[in-house]
């Protein structure tokens, strides 16, 4: 197996065209490089030496996420209630409250987690979609994010998206494009602090099917491989223009439309009740 070295990947995000005036969101996948050099660690070293800023997920959802408390039910929303008060209560004291030194989510991958411990990013305070940054452009992304807002730091991106060895699965950007047509709006629940809770809005949903998107950002793709990672670089504005060309044509676009107990279908009745 070929390794990966530091030079590799830096070599790499050159080749793509980054550099010292790029701002990135990046989504990544470890593994999908075969066997690094230097492991997470080398991974944000390249990306933090060719690119200007980089913006990275940072959510904690396994750690701070509860359940709705019982009898508060949003409309299309998609989302289990507490049998009760004692089991919600058990649940919030069981959870922990979010704190800025709080591990990144594990399904997210290993360089997030990295990033935060090596690259003394800024990370936003939100208890459960929190992100972080490092570059100069990093307060002003982290700054976009509310409580009520939570992809604000992608819509202040100025600059493209990185897939590192993923799939548009992963890249939360099409959620921001949907979100602004109306569509995977979801109401969730964190530990805020010792005995407290906090309703946050606009969660976006499921991304089953955003694979379908690769055809029509195909054009707007720069691609090539590092190891055995499938590395993409896309502008942001594209990914938001394709995602709402695909939805305007057809709302249920991007969706799982074959499983009804998917929040998928919480989603699409969101955006044909702002239609109406």
């Amino acid at each position: 197996m070929h390794t990966v070295t530091a030079a590799d990947l830096v070599d790499g995000l050159q080749q793509l065209g980054l550099d010292r005036t790029s701002e990135v969101i990046v989504h990544s996948s470890l593994s999908s490089f075969g066997y690094v050099d230097g492991g997470a660690e080398a991974v944000c070293a390249a990306l933090t030496e060719v690119c200007g800023t980089v913006l990275m997920p940072g959510g904690t959802w396994d750690l701070t996420g509860i359940p709705a408390p019982p009898g508060l039910v949003r409309p299309d929303n998609a989302y289990w209630n507490a049998a009760d008060w004692s089991e919600f209560d058990q649940k919030l004291s069981e959870a922990t409250s979010f704190r800025s030194d709080l591990p990144v989510d594990r399904w997210l991958g290993r360089v997030p987690e990295v990033f935060r411990r090596t690259c003394s990013p800024l990370r936003t305070s939100h208890p459960l979609f929190a992100y972080q940054a490092a570059g100069p452009a990093a307060e002003r992304l982290l700054e976009a994010q509310r409580p009520d807002w939570p992809l604000g730091p992608i819509e202040a991106l100025d600059g493209d998206v990185l897939l590192l060895g993923v799939t548009h699965t992963s890249n939360t950007t099409i959620h921001l494009a949907e979100q602004q047509l109306g569509r995977s709006l979801f109401y969730r629940y964190a530990k805020n602090a010792d005995g407290l809770w906090i309703e946050l809005p606009n969660i976006p949903g499921e991304s089953h099917h955003f694979d379908d998107i690769e055809p029509v950002l195909r054009p707007a793709t720069k691609e090539i491989r590092i190891g055995q990672a499938r590395v993409r670089r896309i502008p942001k504005d594209a990914v938001l223009a394709a995602t709402r060309q695909l939805i305007q044509a057809d709302p249920a676009a991007l969706l799982c439309t074959d499983n009804p107990e998917c929040r998928c279908a919480a989603a699409l009745q969101q955006l044909i009740s702002v239609r109406r």
